[in-house]
């Protein structure tokens, strides 16, 4: 076994400089840390929102969450709200944490979907401390030592100003031993015989060699596609959008706890609250849809008054084939894009760093541990991919002809054999240990109109005067608890205010 010495991570903005942070607290000096950037070349980050995931990455990182707030004008984010994506004038929203409360061996949509059918439920929202709350503008962290009370099922995720992150974790990463080196690549050298990356070549002549390489260098992929040359794997044909324009914009009154997407007739535009402004923009489709009237309808349904002129992004759908490939490591925008519409692309920043130190090499790149980060890679983001599909598919819209192409579109097999299963009893399973549990699945099925044609036919064994009962206590018991949680804006004012 030879060591790794060196490490050259090519790029920086959130991806960049997420792996450089962790890589420093994690490895503390065991490895020298060389991030090359350029100020000449912009970053893509317009704005982030979050799972509940990221806190595990603070807690590597020991942050103190309040001062991360503050930092990166952060809010908090109980969920995303859905509106207009199963028919138009419905909403519903996805939240993170618990549904309700198993009753014996059977999850509470179960109980719901029998009471719904017979016309004696509440809207699954009423169930959830974090949807009720998120509808109320509420938010409290969750308080563990209240026992069973929902207060302490709180789950939350953060929004926050992606460039404020990148400049908050440089900060911390650079504190912590890592050298960046301003400056473009102009030239990757590969190694004769083997094709591995040797060195860079900078603008202005410097070679700098390492033994790994991180590129986190976007779409154009400098390491992975252009230098090794490793292949895409399109998944445009579930996923047809391929642009974005993004603007901020006046921070509106109305400072939720949650993320808003909203289904446009190509797309959906999205709503990110700030502490300074609000974040918006619009996903869509270029065979849907032409460039200057997705940008008519974004300016047309801001909150408030732009703040800076429309950022375009095109992308493609899909991942490379391999995101580890000889001795290059592809992380973000470089591996893969999923567009942002369940907030996973941080977290799948996250994940690669993390499954990278797990499965760190010695300078002899063994060929099963590379095969095994890109199984579970692939594995990861074929499921995320799923989920985000279920959107687009499950839904009655037929008003435009991009939602008659979703709504009758073939879906991956895996997707389709979960849809199949759950259409029948309402049935969902986690499968090994992809992201979304049975939770958001049952959130997203129900809120756009999947409903199943039956339930368990152990629910039969309750009364319809116990479901009825059992029910009635958890909605009440919910909206006892988010009568006394303060609003989302007093409790950033008081706990995590960013310097004025």
């Amino acid at each position: 076994m030879t060591p790794i010495k060196r490490i050259l991570i090519a790029g920086g903005g959130s991806s960049g400089w997420m792996t450089a942070a962790l890589l420093a607290r994690l490895f503390q000096g065991l490895y020298e840390i060389v991030l090359v950037e350029s100020d000449d070349i912009g970053t893509i980050g317009v704005g982030e929102a979050t799972i509940p995931a990221i806190k595990k990455y603070n807690e590597l990182l020991g942050l103190d969450e309040n001062e991360f707030m503050a930092r990166t004008q952060g809010s908090f984010k109980l969920g995303i709200q859905f509106v207009d994506w199963w028919k138009q004038g419905q909403s519903y929203i996805h939240g993170f944490g618990v549904i309700g409360q198993d009753w014996e061996w059977l999850r509470m949509h179960h109980y719901w979907l029998k009471a719904q059918a017979q016309g004696r439920a509440d809207d699954l929202a009423a169930y959830s401390i974090n949807t009720a709350a998120a509808l109320e503008n509420r938010f409290v962290r969750a308080q563990p030592q209240m026992g069973d009370s929902p207060l302490g099922d709180i789950a939350h995720a953060f929004h926050f100003d992606a460039g404020l992150f990148a400049r908050f974790l440089s900060s911390y990463a650079q504190e912590r031993g890592v050298r960046r080196r301003e400056g473009r690549i102009v030239d990757v050298k590969l190694r004769a015989g083997d094709g591995f990356i040797e060195s860079v070549t900078l603008e202005d002549g410097e070679v700098i060699g390492a033994d790994l390489f991180v590129d986190c260098s976007g779409f154009r992929g400098l390491f992975i596609n252009q230098a090794l040359g490793v292949g895409f794997d399109d998944w445009s044909h579930w996923l047809p959008c391929d642009r974005a324009i993004a603007v901020p914009c006046e921070r509106s009154a109305n400072f939720t706890p949650y993320t808003r997407s909203t289904a446009r007739g190509a797309g959906w535009q999205w709503r990110i609250p700030l502490q300074h402004r609000t974040g918006n923009g619009h996903v869509y489709s270029s065979q849907f849809m032409d460039d200057a009237e997705a940008e008519r309808i974004l300016l047309a349904n801001l909150d408030g008054a732009p703040r800076a002129d429309p950022f375009r992004v095109q992308f493609k759908a899909g991942k490379r084939k391999q995101l580890w490939h000889k001795n290059c490591v592809a992380i973000g925008l470089a591996g893969g894009f999923l567009e942002p519409l369940e907030s996973t692309s941080l977290h799948l920043v996250q994940t690669g760093i993390i499954r990278m130190v797990r499965l760190l090499p010695d300078a002899g790149f063994d060929g099963a541990t590379i095969a095994e980060f890109n199984r579970q890679t692939d594995f990861e983001y074929e499921r995320i991919r799923d989920f985000i599909i279920l959107h687009y598919k499950a839904t009655a819209r037929d008003d435009t002809p991009f939602w008659d192409y979703c709504r009758t579109m073939e879906v991956p097999d895996t997707l389709q054999r979960k849809l199949d299963l759950w259409m029948a009893n309402g049935r969902i399973f986690r499968e090994d240990e992809e992201l979304f549990a049975e939770e958001s699945w049952i959130q997203v099925l129900l809120g756009q109109g999947a409903i199943p044609r039956g339930y368990d036919p152990l629910v039969d064994i309750k009364s319809d005067a116990q479901i009825a009962q059992y029910l009635g206590n958890i909605a009440a018991v919910v909206g006892k608890c988010v009568a006394v949680m303060p609003t989302h804006a007093d409790y950033v004012a008081k706990t995590c205010p960013a310097p004025a």
